[in-house]
């Protein structure tokens, strides 16, 4: 069972509640292994690796960042080449966007900003991580940053902008995803969480997509719930998630995050 944290395990509390913990515990005592896949740092998702007790690799970066928790062993790392996130970063300041936007770079598992803003200060107290401001990304750009997001509380502007990398970037060139209606993430070509469970499925342990249940709610998870055999989307996604999820692969839909979606999810399927 592969678990997103923002908005499936982790709600607003920004904590896994008693019955989700309860819940995976029981699927864990069953044999069945548990890992998460998430578009947070690595270090940022290592607190909810250790709540559920898991012993797999943890998927971090929407995929780009793949380390055992436990032999520290960095299993993949797939960055954005520097032609590529430069020219985002080009993209992101120019005269339309530049004061609309906090554009953060994550290198060597560090956040980077040009400066701190309240957006970025409420976005490290939920991660729960340090921030570098740096004034100007573009040396920072010279090595292969693993991930760029653009942050803003203005979600028309940031639709605005998937919309515009969506026709700008082919998916051979660039990965873009939203994980909230807030973030536009890039990532490397092909760099999604479905590969990276494909990765842990059927190269690290060897099982097959028929043995792998999916849970996720937003639109960064759609990969891996297209990859899983078992998808299971939550209550809280997106309604054109939703709608593409019932026309594609599943059609039962799980509680919200705040109603306990995964573990009535686990309670009736798994147990």
């Amino acid at each position: 069972m592969v678990l997103d944290v923002d908005g499936t395990i982790a709600g607003e509390d920004n904590f896994l509640s008693p019955s989700v913990q309860t819940a995976i515990a029981q699927v864990q005592a069953k044999g069945i292994k548990v890992a998460i896949a998430t578009g947070r740092m690595y270090c940022s998702a290592l607190r909810f690796h250790a709540l559920i007790a898991s012993d797999q690799p943890l998927i971090a970066y929407n995929g780009a960042w793949v380390q055992h928790p436990v032999t520290q062993d960095v299993l993949q790392h797939s960055p954005l080449s520097v032609p590529l996130a430069t020219a985002l970063l080009e993209h992101w300041e120019q005269p339309e966007w530049v004061s609309r936007l906090d554009i953060h770079c994550y290198y060597n598992d560090e956040l980077y900003v040009r400066e701190i803003t309240p957006r970025t200060i409420h976005y490290t107290q939920r991660s729960g991580i340090s921030v570098n401001p740096v004034g100007d990304l573009r040396p920072l750009l010279e090595q292969e940053v693993t991930k760029m997001l653009a942050l803003s509380d203005d979600t028309l502007a940031i639709a605005q902008l998937y919309q515009q990398l969506k026709q700008q970037y082919t998916t051979e060139q660039l990965y873009i995803t939203q994980s909230t209606p807030t973030f536009v993430e890039a990532t490397r070509s092909q760099v999604n969480k479905g590969t990276a469970v494909q990765f842990l499925t059927e190269d690290y342990l060897n099982y097959q997509p028929q043995q792998v249940m999916a849970i996720g709610d937003n639109w960064n998870d759609l990969e891996m719930l297209q990859y899983a055999g078992f998808p299971v989307i939550m209550g809280n996604a997106p309604h054109s998630l939703k709608q593409f999820a019932a026309q594609h692969f599943s059609h039962w839909v799980a509680p919200d995050v705040e109603a306990d979606g995964v573990a009535k999810a686990i309670e009736k399927f798994l147990l």
